[in-house]
């Protein structure tokens, strides 16, 4: 009898194995993702492709927008530039209205953020999917943002290059 039970819960649990949601990994590397960055981790960087495309949609004053592309290294370097004064204020961001969708062999998230510190929600989108190791990490990213000031930082950098 132990033996049959034993057999039937292989079965099952094999069987729920195949029958995994991608979808439901992303959203939980993604909650993992929100939660370290609300909370200024160290490991942050580990979310991300060491190759990511990093897109910032400045909006300025007069309504118009502009792109500001960098990649992971730029970016985690102005992280930590901004991190104390975020960390003072207990600045977060909350990401709402999520629709997960299948691009090629990623998965893109795209939802609403909204700042802690603010009455406002913007677009925003993650593309994640599994590196050469499987694990899954984020190779793009995109905000809009009424923050001008990664703006000139990011031209600072481009420049130099």
């Amino acid at each position: 009898m132990v033996k049959k039970l034993i057999t039937i819960l292989s079965i099952i649990l094999a069987g729920s194995a195949v029958f995994a949601n991608p979808q439901n990994d992303v959203e939980a590397f993604f909650n993992r993702y929100v939660a370290a960055a609300n909370n200024y981790s160290q490991n942050l960087p580990s979310f991300y492709a060491p190759n990511a495309k990093i897109i910032r949609v400045i909006i300025q004053k007069n309504g118009k927008k502009e792109s500001v592309v960098t990649d992971t290294r730029v970016y985690m370097e102005q992280l930590k530039i901004g991190a104390s004064v975020a960390k003072v204020r207990n600045y977060k961001n909350f990401y709402t209205d999520r629709v997960i969708s299948k691009v090629g062999n990623d998965y893109k998230i795209s939802c609403m953020r909204k700042p802690s510190l603010s009455d406002y929600k913007l677009p925003a989108y993650f593309v994640i999917g599994k590196d050469s190791r499987g694990q899954y990490k984020i190779k793009e990213e995109s905000m809009d943002t009424y923050q001008t000031i990664i703006l000139t930082k990011a031209k600072e950098k481009q420049n130099k290059k």
